[in-house]
């Protein structure tokens, strides 16, 4: 999972370069670009490493302007392809490999909504709450990729090879102002995204440490500013390396090979837990064992479109983990 969330940061740290260089292009040079992301990763790590205040309410304003500029974009999109014809035809049907290619990359895009559930303990009705929640999450997710999804197929050329998909439909719809609305907005929900993100995960780490399922150094805290701040360096320094090194793509990618492992071992332990534990939740999904299998299955077939190289790196995280395992089981 942390292997997860630090690509996960250093590609969003990526996306961030792409939609700062519709506002200076000088910003794509080797130079630019590595000034920019280390002060990305600079700035987030100081205000984590000396509190967490400002770091939730970035993450909520971030939302708040990330689905206003969204929402603008739906309707406008909506109401001109009612009203205009589509720029781009439909496309071709795709290839067997080409859709798992593009499943793989939906589990990057749509992953994230079980973080919500790590607040669970502190929520008064966790299951009521919880599956309204996530499905509520879930659908709302849904339609708003979906609508995006139509507009920007119908309005944008050649969408594939857009570097701003987003902002270039905007474009079409609102003009110069509309892509620079949207630019703004996907600015402000990366940012957003990476605050949170280097807010919660090092206190992930953290937490593994206080148990004792991670070396007891990561438990450290700061004598002045009460933070976890060798866990906050911990995943900060990676996630600076893999945005510097990596592309967008390539960290997206192994971000969802990564997250098939994990939640087909959540999958597996399933049957497992609904028979060791019958009374520990109120709510469960019809289906027994089946919904599990198929999980499993359909990770093992995506895992498949893994390449070599993200394969070696996704094998050595995993015997880091089972060396660390070794190490804190006793």
């Amino acid at each position: 999972m942390l292997l997860v969330r630090l690509t996960a940061c250093a590609a969003s740290a990526n996306l961030f370069i792409d939609y700062l260089t519709g506002f200076l292009p000088v910003i794509s040079h080797p130079l630019p670009r590595f000034a920019v992301i280390t002060l990305l990763f600079g700035t987030l790590t100081t205000a984590n490493y000396r509190g967490v205040v400002a770091g939730t309410a970035l993450s909520s304003v971030s939302v708040a302007a990330k689905l206003a500029a969204l929402g603008v974009l739906c309707g406008t999109g909506a109401v001109y392809l009612l009203t205009h014809p589509a720029v781009q035809e439909a496309p071709a049907p795709a290839p067997l490999g080409h859709w798992l290619n593009a499943i793989l990359l939906l589990f990057f895009a749509y992953g994230g909504y079980e973080m919500a559930l790590n607040a669970g303990g502190e929520v008064s009705n966790p299951r009521r709450d919880a599956p309204f929640a996530v499905f509520g999450g879930l659908l709302l997710v849904t339609l708003l990729y979906t609508t995006l999804q139509l507009i920007v197929m119908h309005l944008v050329p050649d969408p594939a090879d857009s570097i701003r998909p987003l902002a270039d439909a905007a474009r079409v719809v609102m003009g110069p102002a509309g892509a620079v609305l949207v630019s703004a907005g996907a600015l402000l929900s990366v940012f957003g995204f990476l605050s949170a993100s280097m807010l919660g995960m090092p206190r992930g780490i953290f937490a593994l440490a206080q148990s004792g399922d991670f070396p007891a150094q990561f438990a450290r805290i700061h004598p002045d500013f009460r933070t976890p701040y060798v866990s906050i360096l911990a995943f900060a320094l990676p996630a600076w390396l893999a945005a510097l090194f990596g592309s967008f793509a390539w960290n997206v990618t192994l971000s969802s090979v990564g997250r098939l492992v994990y939640l087909a071992a959540v999958c597996a332990a399933v049957p497992a837990l609904r028979k060791h534990q019958p009374t520990a939740a109120a709510f469960r999904v019809p289906g027994g064992a089946l919904l599990p299998c198929a999980g499993i299955a359909i990770c093992a077939v995506l895992l498949t479109r893994a390449d070599l190289g993200r394969s070696l790196i996704l094998a050595a995280t995993i015997a880091v983990a089972a060396v660390n395992w070794f190490m804190v089981k006793d």
